[in-house]
């Protein structure tokens, strides 16, 4: 059981959807009991309690994980790799790699378009939640990517016409398929991370280092 010895709750930010279900037998293995409500998506609360009267919980979008624990409205988070590298943000530290939410971020386009020579290509106009991640990508290829943002329904994107190609989250395909579009490249593989707010974790230290320390011997013992 995690104990620590601070009078102020650490809020931890957690992101909703399918990573809540493969999170819970990490929280149950230190010993971390959210309140019931917690798990239930049908629930509209944001803030949950636990078993330990001093951790709190916050359950938002996973692209905000990101900026809640960045800006210290969170001390901890549980965040994917392609939001921190989309991101970048300098005020957050990555411990620990929980092994969960593995996906990737790949290229797609549709299945009929003719097929694109990149080592010819100067320009690509993408669709994408990623605009930095999908920039860096091309310009280590020498092409510019002329990137259009959006938050929904990308695979609609190449069959309208408003991109050539989507930078997306895969993780089996079939949405793609579904779409009429096929996977090209894979940009990046992608797991969730134990994320922290780097002054917490100095101003912390001791409370901070207790939970990732038992966080790491829980994923740890997972995965032997």
């Amino acid at each position: 059981m995690v104990t620590l010895a601070i009078d102020q709750p650490l809020v931890i930010a957690v992101p909703k959807g399918r990573i809540l279900k493969e999170l819970r037998p990490v929280m149950a293995a230190i010993g971390l009991k959210p309140e019931d409500a917690f798990f239930d998506e049908d629930d509209r609360r944001l803030r949950f309690g636990s078993n330990h009267t001093l951790i709190e919980l916050i359950r938002v979008r996973s692209f905000d994980v990101a900026s809640f624990v960045a800006f210290g409205a969170a001390h901890i988070g549980i965040c994917g790799s392609d939001v921190l590298a989309e991101f970048d943000y300098p005020d957050i530290y990555a411990p620990v790699d929980l092994g969960i939410g593995t996906c990737r971020v790949s290229l797609a386009g549709k299945v009929d378009a003719p097929e694109v020579d990149y080592d010819r290509l100067s320009h690509i106009r993408v669709a994408t939640k990623y605009p930095n991640i999908t920039r860096s990508y091309f310009a280590e290829m020498g092409i510019q990517a002329e990137c259009i943002k959006l938050n929904g329904a990308i695979e609609l994107a190449p069959i309208l016409g408003l991109s050539t190609h989507i930078v997306d989250l895969v993780s089996t395909g079939g949405t793609l398929k579904a779409n009429g579009l096929v996977e090209e490249k894979v940009l990046a593989q992608v797991s969730s991370r134990l994320i922290v707010n780097r002054t917490a974790f100095k101003t912390r230290a001791k409370e901070m280092h207790t939970l990732v320390s038992h966080v790491r011997d829980a994923v740890e013992k997972q995965r032997a």
